[in-house]
């Protein structure tokens, strides 16, 4: 049980600027060992994934600067934040003209670290912690899905349903550094960056990192 999540992450994480979209400051953990050991303790169980909410992941921190340079792709939008973690995304987005941005993500702790970072950053965003790939796309005009093909199933769950969104006119966006399970067919390359990270999290100091859009039905 969480007694009070937006205690929790003040204490545990700091306001630092993300390495590839500065312009964005979000409360982050510096350490990821530490942090996953408190959030077990905190839900009482072991094993749990590590805390996303924590770090800026390179897939989200591509999105963010394709955001941030290419404001046309949202601007007056309704975006979808998908498996949004901090909200990264979310921030960029409505950094870059968005109308609404939605940020969705089942772990406990995302709705706390969104509203805190949306308050850091003068942006407001709405969250949901429903599981959106048990329904239908929402009313949204952009998608966007940072890290989120990094293993199966979820990968072939999350892929047959970005596809039904763009098969309905949805723009889906995609940011992922060629993680095990990313599609090799039917994504159109828009950019690719170098990405600060940490070897803590990554396999590497600097990921190249794509950002993705998902071509829909002719």
């Amino acid at each position: 049980m969480i007694s009070d999540p937006t205690a929790f992450i003040l204490a545990n994480t700091r306001l630092q600027p993300v390495p590839h979209a500065p312009e964005i400051s979000l409360w982050l953990a510096d350490e990821v060992t530490p942090i996953w050991r408190l959030t077990e303790d905190e839900l009482g169980e072991m094993g749990l994934p590590p805390p996303f909410w924590a770090f800026a992941w390179a897939g989200g921190q591509g999105l963010a600067r394709w955001l941030l340079d290419n404001p046309a792709d949202v601007a007056g939008r309704r975006v979808l934040d998908l498996a949004a973690g901090s909200g990264l995304v979310g921030v960029a987005a409505m950094r870059a003209g968005a109308a609404s941005a939605l940020c969705a993500d089942i772990d406990p702790f995302c709705e706390a670290a969104v509203a805190l970072n949306a308050r850091a950053n003068g942006v407001a965003l709405d969250f949901t912690g429903a599981d959106l790939l048990d329904g239908p796309p929402p009313e949204v005009e952009v998608i966007c899905a940072g890290d989120v093909f990094y293993e199966q199933p979820m990968s072939g769950r999350m892929l047959e349903w970005l596809r039904l969104a763009a098969d309905g006119g949805t723009r889906v966006l995609v940011g992922d550094p060629l993680r095990t399970y990313f599609p090799r067919t039917g994504f159109d390359l828009l950019a690719e960056y170098a990405v600060p990270t940490t070897r803590e999290l990554e396999d590497s100091a600097v990921k190249r990192t794509r950002v993705w859009t998902l071509a829909g039905a002719p």
